[in-house]
C-alpha cells in the first residue's frame, strides 16, 4: 500500500516537471517566434555585413535591459528573453525537483540536486 502510494507520487512529480519543461520550452519558442516576426515586419536589414562584427547592444546584455526591452515589445529584447526562458527552464526543472526530493524525505536526492543546481548557477553567474 505504501509503496503503491509512493509510485503515485512519483507520477505525479514525473508529470509536473515534463509539464514545466513543457510550458518552458512552449513559452521559450513562442517568445522568439514572436519577437522574429516583429523583428521581419518592421524592417529588418536587407542583407547582413559580413566585413565587421556587431554584437548585441549594451543594453541587451543584462537582464534588466532585456525584460526592458521585451516589455516594450522591441523585437530584439523578445528575442533575447526568449533565450532566457529557454536558460531558466532546466535549472526550474532542478530547484522544483529539490522541494519534491524534499516532500518524499529523500536526503541523498536533495544534496545531490542542492550540488547540481549549485554548479549550473555557477556556471551562468560565477564563472567569469
Amino acid at each position: 500500500m505504501a509503496e503503491e502510494k509512493q509510485r503515485c507520487g512519483n507520477h505525479k512529480v514525473e508529470v509536473l516537471i515534463g509539464n514545466l519543461l513543457r510550458i518552458g520550452v512552449i513559452a521559450s519558442a513562442s517568445l522568439v517566434i514572436l519577437g522574429g516576426l516583429i523583428y521581419f515586419l518592421l524592417g529588418a536589414p536587407a542583407l547582413p555585413s559580413y566585413k565587421s562584427f556587431r554584437g548585441e547592444p549594451e543594453e541587451l546584455r543584462h537582464v534588466e535591459g532585456i525584460i526592458k526591452y521585451a516589455l516594450s515589445l522591441h523585437a530584439r529584447g523578445l528575442i533575447q528573453l526568449g533565450f532566457l526562458v529557454l536558460i531558466a527552464t532546466p535549472i526550474a526543472r532542478v530547484a522544483f525537483s529539490i522541494f519534491a526530493f524534499l516532500r518524499q524525505r529523500d536526503i541523498m536526492y536533495v544534496i545531490v540536486t542542492c550540488i547540481v543546481l549549485i554548479v549550473l548557477c555557477y556556471s551562468l553567474f560565477g564563472a567569469r
